[in-house]
């Protein structure tokens, strides 16, 4: 890029992983990261998505996001915004095939940020209450599958406590950033062709 009028607005769990892919590829692309507990309040998600668009009017915006809000296409459009491919951050770090393979073995995908947050993120969600988390979890997975990055600390002791907390396995996997550069180098090549138009305008 010639100038500093892109930025990526999105999702902040994997923003170290984004960081470092930016540094390293010399992409001139600006960062503004959302909390990742937005993921399970819709009204939260789409209020701070909209004060993101307001922060960045005038500049080609975009988006670190997946399907994350039901009127997630809607938002885009009304900002002249697009997002990153993918149906999420884990399907956009690992690529569709894994994603979906372990999806259809009943993973719940489990990263740093989460783990470290996780009474923040997940138990205050459903009041603090336990018995109904690990019901709701066990219902709809089977497994923990930790994702370990490059960029990633040692979250191991919290992520087994969180396994004993749901009474599910925790199994872990060892992932590179190639799937993740790919999603964000089409995303900058597009906003570096001025595609769609400067938001706001």
């Amino acid at each position: 890029m010639n100038n500093k009028n892109s930025v990526l607005l999105g999702c902040g769990i994997l923003q170290r992983e984004i960081r470092f892919l930016i540094e390293k590829n010399d992409w001139l692309v600006d960062t503004d990261f959302l909390d990742s507990s937005l993921h399970v309040n819709f009204e939260r998600l789409e209020y701070a998505l909209q004060r993101g668009f307001e922060r960045n009017k005038g500049r080609d915006i975009a988006v670190f996001y997946g399907c994350c809000h039901p009127r997630m296409e809607n938002l885009l459009e009304a900002a002249h915004a697009f997002r990153t491919e993918g149906q999420n951050c884990v399907e956009m770090l690992l690529g569709r095939a894994m994603f979906m393979d372990e999806l259809s073995k009943g993973a719940f995908f489990l990263m740093e940020d989460w783990a470290l947050r996780w009474d923040e993120v997940i138990g205050e969600t459903f009041g603090g209450k336990p018995d109904v988390v690990r019901e709701i979890f066990q219902i709809s997975s089977k497994y923990l599958l930790c994702l370990r990055t490059p960029c990633s600390g040692d979250f191991t002791t919290q992520a087994q406590e969180i396994g004993g907390k749901l009474g599910m396995p925790v199994h872990w996997a060892d992932v590179g950033l190639d799937n993740l550069e790919a999603v964000l180098h089409r995303a900058v090549n597009r906003v570096e062709s001025n595609a769609p138009n400067t938001a706001g305008q």
